[in-house]
């Protein structure tokens, strides 16, 4: 029924203006002003993932946002170096290093958040 619909997702921020400085200074990605009052940020084969205001936004627990990398190491100097700070996990099923990259668990992957506190990832292909 739905499988040829076009998908799209979104999710939430406290503060579109500073979600959308984040997502274009810090993380140089393309971002669209849309007349609902929203933002569009766009990717390549027109897989937009729509951000929108909520007063009441509370930041999900899990990761909402991945980014396939293909050398996590300098893609996360480069973030730190633009004031990102990785989250750190010393935990039973999730370890990471110094950085906040997380090695041996499956893919390597380090977690941020944007400044709504909504959780990304780079993930190394």
């Amino acid at each position: 029924m739905l499988k040829d619909s076009r998908v799209f997702s979104s999710f939430s921020v406290d503060d579109l203006d500073k979600a959308k400085a984040f997502y274009q200074e810090i993380l140089e990605l393309e971002v669209v002003d849309n007349p609902m009052g929203l933002i569009e940020i766009h990717f390549p084969n027109n897989n937009n993932i729509m951000v929108y205001p909520k007063p009441n936004h509370i930041p999900a627990t899990f990761t909402i946002l991945n980014f396939n990398i293909t050398n996590i190491e300098s893609i996360v100097e480069g973030l730190t170096a633009r004031g990102v700070v990785f989250e750190k996990y010393d935990e039973e099923y999730i370890k990471t290093d110094e950085k906040g990259i997380s090695h041996g668990n499956g893919p390597t992957v380090a977690w941020f958040k944007d400044p709504a506190g909504n959780i990304f990832a780079v993930m190394e292909e």
